[in-house]
């Protein structure tokens, strides 16, 4: 079984035939193979090694991400490498609603609260919508009809 080697990624083979393939004559194997710069890296969340993306990214600073509840429209600031864990707590601070309450979809699915935003292709100015959690709300509505329940049974007799 014979391997062949791209003449762009082997160095030897780019010495023999006079094609700087990313060696640029600095002799370093980190260089790009167009233009001649330096290739960024960048670090996942997820732990992939990834290259790094050029302008108009957004994974540094932060983003406005528009929430719809109801007919309620928010709009928050977020870090973009933020999880939806940690978007559902500034949005208790908006809503009222506790985190565990929440549920957020974004692209009619819903997020898990380890996931990244920038991971499932959150960007600025995106909508998510925030529901309330239906089993939630149906135990709060039961205990509510029960606690007004048990005030109207217990009645004070004085004799």
């Amino acid at each position: 079984m014979l391997k062949l080697r791209s003449r762009r990624l082997c160095k030897s083979c780019s010495s023999k035939h006079g094609k700087g393939a990313g060696n640029n004559g600095s002799g370093g194997g980190d260089r790009g193979l167009i233009g001649g710069g330096d290739i960024k890296w960048e670090l996942r969340p997820g732990g992939m090694l990834v290259q790094k993306r050029e302008g108009g990214s957004t994974t540094e600073g932060l983003i406005k991400v528009r929430v719809k509840t109801g007919s309620q429209l928010h709009e928050i600031s977020i870090g973009a490498t933020s999880t939806f864990g940690e978007m559902k707590v500034v949005l208790a601070m908006v809503t009222g609603l506790e985190p565990r309450e929440q549920r957020v979809l974004f692209r009619g699915k819903e997020r898990e609260d380890y996931e990244h935003l920038h991971m499932v292709g959150l960007k600025d100015m995106d909508k998510v919508l925030l529901l309330e959690d239906p089993a939630i709300k149906e135990r709060k509505l039961h205990d509510l009809a029960r606690d007004q329940a048990m005030q109207s049974t217990i009645h004070t007799i004085s004799v």
